[in-house]
């Protein structure tokens, strides 16, 4: 009778030892064939090699020194957008921003959700300012996201409507400081 339990405990050991390696086998594949199909490629992280992972953003740093975080969304004056129109575009720059920020900056995000998720909202009145301000930020490693309109209500297609900007709270008025709220 003990024999008999032995036997059936090492069979049982066995099946699922086998079912643990196809799953196993079947996942990696999947793994890797999706990683081949969006392109990603290995990076250096903390010394490591890291396949499909991009290194954290500066401000991922930042978020362990600085506690006071917001968001600024830079909204296009010269479009004429009306009031449900900048709403969406705001929505669509916030959440482009946060998925930038999810995987590469995963501190920041939560600083910023800490300080009550702070969002102010100013105009410009051309393109040409707005990109000036991303370059500003750019250089001061601060993270942006614009929202492109694809033009199929009240502006032109391709047109790009609204900037958010995310990082520390004097990092970010250093570089919107300048512009009148909406």
């Amino acid at each position: 009778m003990i024999d008999m339990a032995w036997l059936s405990a090492i069979i049982l050991g066995a099946g699922c030892l086998a079912l643990g390696y196809i799953i196993g086998v079947r996942h990696s594949s999947r793994t890797s064939l999706s990683n081949k199909a969006s392109g990603d490629t290995e990076t250096l992280i903390d010394g490591k090699k890291k396949k499909g992972v991009k290194p954290p953003l500066e401000v991922e740093r930042l978020a362990e020194i600085l506690e006071n975080f917001k968001m600024v969304l830079v909204v296009r004056n010269d479009l004429k957008m009306g009031k449900g129109k900048i709403a969406a575009q705001c929505s669509h720059a916030t959440l482009g921003l946060y998925k930038k920020l999810h995987n590469r900056a995963p501190k920041a995000l939560n600083r910023w959700e800490m300080c009550g998720q702070v969002k102010v909202v100013v105009k410009i009145e051309r393109e040409e300012d707005m990109l000036l301000l991303q370059e500003r930020a750019k250089s001061l490693n601060i993270p942006t996201h614009i929202t492109i309109d694809s033009g199929r209500t009240q502006i032109a297609p391709n047109s790009r409507t609204v900037m958010a900007v995310l990082g520390p709270a004097d990092l970010v008025d250093d570089i919107t400081g300048g512009l009148k709220l909406l």
